[in-house]
């Protein structure tokens, strides 16, 4: 064969080499547990084990391709730094028993020294791993690191500072020089396998074929940890933004509550009374576990309290409620607090400023997977000039509105149609949600 044959073969096997690396790391990338595992910097001794679980089997699979297939498949052998890999990831005492595992059918192929080559260079990683006081410096090695060599070497001239992302990479450098050391050293057969055995400058495509099959996995996996960073972090933002708009309407609820109660107090104890048991109900429900979402069976038990402090303040005969509710529906998960703020909306604007009696109607329907929920006042209305702060401004429907568009994006409607001196109705429509909900957070 000829040299520029064997030149094109050489550098064929190594494009695959680094291929065949970023490829597994990549479907691993794709398990949710093995996600979770490279998330988690300080592992538990069952999460290192996991880890090992994971990279052992493609690693023995490509082992035991080699040997079977012979040079041609020379690129699917990935035993040193996969064992290396381990033991940064994992530790000292991952490293080497993942590294004496994938070499099982190189040891059964009288390659004697696989094995401890394979230990060793897990050992390394896991050494590595343990002299660098940030784990984090760890996914700061790439498949590029060896361009910040120059700035690496002053940093170290100038400030006595190390540049821990060089760990990896001169212990790649190491290892693979040593690996082509051994396998000349040794008499036939051959106790070790390298993809070039030769010292010539070739050995430095070799060299960097290595340095790129450890760095791609882990820049790989370094993207997928930041992916799940920033969903953690958006999954916290949208939690505090839920607590900081459920914090501005539980106050203003209560608010006007413990006003009915103190205006009741002073000519109707007992009705008092009555109404501080509702507004005990009540507060029980605000003042349990926080939940974004609940069945709307439990909103409206919620609602026949708050309404019946209402009746106790405006009078049986000057407030009726009617209630049309879709049996169906009662089951669907609605956000929490969502009603009360809309029944607050029709008293506060509709039926209070009302001389006489007023009507509340509350419909809900459940069809094509969609909710619908009107809640409909006779009350006085809203004229045009309020209606852009009631919508907009006002505590209460503005929150629900934000809270609606943070939970449902753009999924959802929300409409006031008022009619000056006959009435309001306020109309929502969710999607249906009833066997799969999820908290937020």
């Amino acid at each position: 064969m000829d040299t520029a044959t064997s030149v094109r073969d050489l550098l064929f096997t190594l494009l695959l080499k680094v291929g065949v690396a970023s490829s597994i790391a990549a479907l691993l990338a794709r398990w949710t547990t093995f996600r979770r595992v490279l998330f988690t910097e300080q592992r538990e001794p069952d999460q290192k084990l996991k880890l090992m679980l994971f990279l052992t089997p493609a690693l023995i699979v490509g082992v035991t391709l080699r040997l079977v297939g012979g040079p041609a498949y020379a690129f699917a052998d990935l035993s040193l730094e996969g064992a290396f890999l381990m033991g940064l990831l994992g530790g000292r005492v991952v490293g080497p028993i993942g590294g004496a595992i994938i070499t099982i059918p190189a040891l059964i192929s009288h390659e004697w020294l696989a094995m401890p080559a394979a230990s060793t260079a897990g050992l390394l990683g896991g050494l590595i791993r343990q002299a660098i006081p940030n784990k984090e410096d760890l996914w700061n090695f790439g498949p590029f690191t060896f361009l910040n060599i120059p700035k690496a070497t002053m940093r170290l001239l100038r400030k006595a500072e190390l540049s821990w992302e060089m760990a990896p990479l001169g212990a790649c450098v190491g290892l693979e020089l040593g690996r082509v050391a051994l396998v000349l050293a040794t008499t036939k057969p051959k106790w070790l396998f390298a993809v070039d055995s030769h010292w010539d400058w070739w050995l430095v495509l070799v060299v960097i074929a290595t340095l790129m099959s450890v760095a791609s996995p882990l820049k790989i996996w370094n993207n997928t940890r930041v992916e799940m960073n920033l969903e953690q972090h958006q999954q916290l933002l949208l939690k505090a933004r839920m607590d900081a708009l459920s914090s501005q309407i539980n106050p203003h609820f209560l608010f006007n509550t413990l006003n009915t109660v103190s205006a009741l107090i002073r000519f109707d104890p007992d009705s008092a009374r009555g109404v501080v048991l509702k507004l005990s109900n009540i507060l029980r429900r605000l003042l349990r576990k926080h939940e974004t979402f609940v069945p709307l069976r439990e909103e409206l038990q919620f609602i026949d309290d708050y309404l019946d402090i209402e009746v106790a303040r405006f009078g049986k005969d000057n407030l009726d409620i009617v209630k049309h509710i879709d049996e169906a529906a009662l089951e669907a998960f609605v956000p929490s607090m969502l009603l009360q703020p809309m029944v607050e909306n029709c008293l506060k604007h509709g039926l209070a400023p009302k001389l006489g009696g007023g009507k509340i109607e509350l419909r809900t329907t459940n069809s094509d997977g969609r909710l619908r929920i009107e809640i409909e006042d006779n009350g006085v209305g809203i004229s045009e000039e309020k209606m852009p702060h009631v919508y907009v401004e006002g505590i209460g429907l503005s929150n629900v509105r934000e809270r609606l568009r943070v939970l449902y994006g753009t999924d959802f409607h929300l409409d006031i149609e008022s009619r000056p001196g006959e009435g309001t109705v306020i109309r929502i429509e969710i999607p249906e949600l009833v066997s799969t909900m999820q908290e937020v957070g």
